[in-house]
């Protein structure tokens, strides 16, 4: 056996073995490399604690907790980009920051991570392990791959996923979406890093966890369905949110149809604008994947029939995502404000369906004579914990900024300091400020705070709100910079394909496009449909 043979990367090991984070020692880096992640590191233990010390010793008009919530959220903020600790630890961090300087006391502080959101994370992380242990992952990658003028071209591959990701997030929650379809993208980078593998396009002891493709890939997978979740009243929870303060305020209800005429040609502008910045800022190793579909072919015939295990995994999966889809039917034929609504919606909650299905994953045996199972507990306590704990550390700085009246006062002040008087200056800071939040918090908290912060500007400026509280409720969907910002972002880091930087670089890209989309596009959709 020769050493490129023996120093060989097992792709598929490295795939499922993956973690959030990963320290220097367990990257392969060039020098260059390693230098910058060394002195990136370096830089935030250092200055993490000193913006916090210095910010919280500034002379400002804030309510005591406000300041102190404030200068530690900076604090985080700085460890997650800097990855000085393991990003997770640096949510731990401040979270205990938060009670031992008292911002609030720990039983408050700890709530969050009872959240619906979390137990839809450890569902569909199980979820997602049965799929690539037992390999539905790669039959589904495989079907993608195989559509016409779509496999041969990694171009294709990234468009056509983000387009299923799309369609299937304006009805089910972009949470569950992402969810359902990460196996799949895992499934697809698998079949083409082994393709450049066998191609002598990479090393043989390449990492395929930091393949641009990959990030490129995962990417679209969080930002698609972020951008298919405006298609409709039910395509986000923050679209529910801010119609039903829009109406409050005044009068005027938004229907399903009217929300879809105004989002399509915003949504597909915000598509193709996704798909330029993703694969210009992460541009695949190749770009044509010569000979692809020969190499499903002799794949596909590898893998034979179906599996007990890999049937029982369809089964599970698919009772989880017809329960997860059917409040969005509900909500078209009967309205999202119907009492049947109400009735589905409340005992289909996402993160139940998702612990439900899970669950299954348990009971469907392989083997009964020795009591085998789909999965074994090990394979669940190998999924990403680390994600979980992340995203509940954002769900708390989330819940402490509306709680604790920071968000408001931040929205105040900075609406006074700029003398907003016009409905185009309420609009901008609108989406400004909602973008802003939903960095550092879930989009539905995002959406709570800053649509019943601009309302009243706009109401007390003589402008209509409607414009503006609309906008703010698009632009709550954002937050593409961290995996905090939003579920499907946590959802796409947890695999270990996308870095913080890559994740920073194309969501700072996007953040400022798809504001700039909103602010163009929308006043002239609103104006076109007579609603304001």
């Amino acid at each position: 056996m020769d050493d490129r043979t023996r120093n060989r990367t097992d792709v598929d090991s490295a795939l499922l073995g993956h973690a959030t984070y990963r320290s220097l020692g367990e990257q392969k880096l060039s020098p260059a490399e390693e230098r910058f992640e060394k002195g990136r590191r370096t830089v935030g233990l250092w200055l993490a604690p000193l913006i916090t010390i210095v910010f919280l010793a500034l002379p400002l008009d804030l309510a005591g907790n406000q300041q102190t919530l404030a200068g530690i959220l900076l604090g985080v903020i700085v460890l997650w980009i800097t990855e000085a600790v393991p990003i997770p630890i640096g949510g731990l961090l401040g979270v205990a920051a938060i009670v031992v300087l008292q911002v609030v006391p720990a039983e408050d502080a700890l709530e969050p991570f009872g959240s619906s959101t979390i137990f839809t994370f450890i569902g569909a992380f199980i979820l997602a392990q049965a799929m690539l242990k037992h390999g539905i992952a790669r039959r589904f990658a495989f079907k993608i791959l195989a559509l016409p003028r779509v496999g041969g071209s990694t171009f294709g591959v990234i468009i056509a996923f983000g387009g299923i990701t799309c369609a299937l997030s304006a009805f089910v929650s972009n949470t569950a979406t992402v969810a359902m379809l990460l196996p799949t993208a895992i499934g697809i980078l698998a079949v083409i890093a082994k393709l450049l593998q066998d191609r002598g396009l990479v090393e043989a002891d390449f990492d395929p966890l930091r393949l641009r493709v990959g990030a490129a890939l995962l990417l679209m997978l969080a930002y698609g369905a972020s951008v298919g979740g405006l298609l409709t009243p039910v395509g986000s929870p923050p679209n529910l949110i801010g119609r039903g303060l829009i109406e409050q305020a005044t009068g005027q209800r938004i229907s399903f149809a009217e929300w879809f005429l105004i989002a399509l040609p915003i949504c597909a502008l915000m598509f193709v604008v996704l798909a330029v910045v993703l694969l210009l800022l992460n541009r695949p190793e190749i770009r044509r994947i010569e000979g692809v579909q020969e190499y499903i072919a002799e794949e596909r015939a590898k893998m034979g029939p179906l599996s007990r295990a890999e049937k029982n995994t369809l089964i599970a999966f698919g009772i989880t995502v017809a329960l997860w889809i059917t409040p969005g039917i509900i909500a078209v034929i009967f309205g999202n404000d119907s009492s049947v609504y109400d009735a589905v919606s409340g005992r289909l909650n996402e993160g139940i369906v998702a612990v439900l299905g899970a669950s299954l994953l348990y009971l469907l045996p392989t083997d009964w004579s020795r009591r085998e199972f789909t999965l074994r507990w090990r394979d669940a306590a190998e999924i990403d914990w680390g994600t979980i704990l992340l995203f509940g550390t954002g769900i708390i700085f989330g819940s402490l900024l509306a709680s604790t009246g920071l968000a408001k006062t931040l929205g105040q002040s900075a609406s006074n300091a700029l003398g907003l008087s016009s409905t185009v200056t309420i609009t901008i800071f609108a989406v400004l400020l909602a973008v802003i939040v939903s960095e550092t918090t879930s989009n539905t908290a995002s959406a709570s705070v800053v649509v019943p912060i601009i309302i009243p500007i706009a109401v007390a400026a003589g402008a209509n709100p409607f414009i503006p509280a609309l906008a703010a409720t698009f632009a709550a969907s954002f937050g593409f910079m961290l995996p905090v910002s939003t579920p499907q972002n946590a959802v796409v880091y947890g695999s270990g394909a996308v870095s913080i930087t890559r994740m920073i670089r194309s969501g700072v890209s996007f953040d400022v496009l798809g504001a700039i989309l909103i602010l163009l596009a929308l006043p002239i959709m609103v104006s076109l449909l007579g609603l304001a």
